[in-house]
């Protein structure tokens, strides 16, 4: 399985892990982000509590 670093970012942001301030964000306001699917987002909990992150 594939998983992107935007849908991890996504899910730590959701379990209240602080991430430092991205150096490459848009310049632009209105930037469509895609939302993290379920099934990927289920594995990437599976995986922080593997590693005891959360």
């Amino acid at each position: 399985m594939k998983v992107s670093h935007l849908y991890i970012a996504q899910v730590k942001r959701k379990c209240g892990i602080i991430e430092r301030e991205n150096y490459n964000k848009a310049k632009a306001e209105d930037v469509k982000v895609p939302k993290c699917p379920p099934q990927k987002e289920a594995a990437i909990r599976e995986a922080l509590e593997y590693y005891h992150m959360i």
